[in-house]
């Protein structure tokens, strides 16, 4: 009687070769929709056109009759790039060079330049705005909310994260490392288990203290406390009800500081006890990555966005209660980005598709 090797599970092996041409195609899409505003003249929601403000978005910067082709030209380049992304060849060493700092460059762009601190407020108000919708509360107009021009930044940043995917498993395939996994040899010394367990503690840490202080202003104001503000702005903030909403989204801060601290600590590997159903069960890896990924990368979006207007850079020169957490939001992104990939390096075991680990 003879055996075989096991085959590697092909859904593992198999999707980071779906990324390529999925970014193609989505490249694609938004590349001829930039180009038929530059034929109409229409639908371009950035910098001018933005009916909600653009103070804080870097696209303020480019001229409204520039920004359409030079969209579509970006796009379309960038979906043809992913194209060649879904080869097995290598090409040469001038050319991967140019390839991947292209593709890293346009990903870059769309996923923390495009967005800005609309789509973190989004995530920090979308719990609010389902459970509340049915009863008619926050009072506000969803269409409002829900613009073209949110749309379009959500897009954006979807298509940095698809192209990215492609350009990583891209680099790996021509670097002749595991695709799924990036192993090809000896770990370096900062991403062994040991080492990423050490400074992925600290970068945990870092992420969720600095929203939890943000979120503790906010409680104070709800509690009729005017900490780091004025008594006559709390009044303010109570009579508009933005006090409460403030108060919503220090509650969303505060389970985000303490789902970070998941990241390193036991329970964001096995479920707790008592959780029916789920007590004791590991935790899958990407239910924590992915909303931890897609929040940093949020909070860098916005982070960019504020770094670039003169407010911010006074808001620092006027330092408070009320300023101190915007004023370490550039840390945030980056700490939480730190952690999430610790707890992906100590969590990843072997791969199934090379068998290293």
């Amino acid at each position: 009687m003879t055996t075989t090797a096991a085959r590697p599970h092909s859904r593992t092996s198999r999707w980071p070769d779906r990324l390529a041409p999925l970014a193609a195609g989505w490249l694609g899409l938004w590349g001829v929709l930039a180009l038929l505003a530059t034929i109409t003249g229409a639908g371009y929601p950035f910098g001018a056109n933005d009916p909600a403000g653009s103070e804080n978005n870097l696209l303020r910067l480019v001229p409204v009759e520039a920004g359409p082709p030079l969209f579509a030209v970006l796009l379309l380049t960038a979906a043809v790039a992913a194209l060649t992304m879904t080869g097995a060849a290598r090409p040469a060493g001038l050319l991967r060079a140019v390839l991947l700092g292209y593709g890293w460059a346009v990903a870059f762009v769309l996923a923390v330049v495009v967005p800005d601190a609309r789509v973190l407020v989004l995530l920090g108000y979308a719990p609010m705005l389902i459970v509340g919708a049915p009863f008619g509360w926050p009072p506000v107009d969803y269409s409002e909310v829900f613009t073209w021009a949110l749309f379009a930044r959500i897009a954006a940043l979807a298509g940095g994260v698809l192209l990215a995917g492609a350009v990583l498993a891209w680099q790996r395939r021509t670097a002749g490392t595991c695709v799924a996994c990036g192993r090809g040899g000896t770990d370096r010394g900062w991403a062994t288990t040991a080492a990423a367990t050490r400074w992925g503690r600290w970068t945990a840490w870092t992420a969720a203290v600095i929203p939890f202080g943000y979120a503790l202003t906010r409680f104070a104001w709800a509690a009729g406390v005017p900490l780091g503000i004025s008594p006559d702005m709390l009044d303010e903030l109570k009579e508009t009800g933005a006090v409460w909403a403030g108060a919503g989204l220090g509650a969303f801060a505060t389970a985000g500081a303490i789902l970070t601290l998941g990241l390193v600590q036991r329970w964001g590997e096995r479920f707790p006890r008592w959780l029916p159903g789920l007590a004791g069960r590991p935790v899958p890896v990407k239910l924590a990555v992915v909303p931890a990924t897609l929040v940093a990368l949020a909070v860098t979006a916005a982070t960019l966005g504020l770094l670039s207007t003169p407010d911010f850079w006074r808001l620092g020169g006027s330092f408070s209660m009320a300023s101190a957490p915007m004023l370490l939001w550039p840390l945030w992104g980056v700490a939480l980005g730190a952690a999430t990939y610790a707890y992906h390096l100590r969590r990843r075991g072997t791969c199934r598709a090379c068998g290293r680990g």
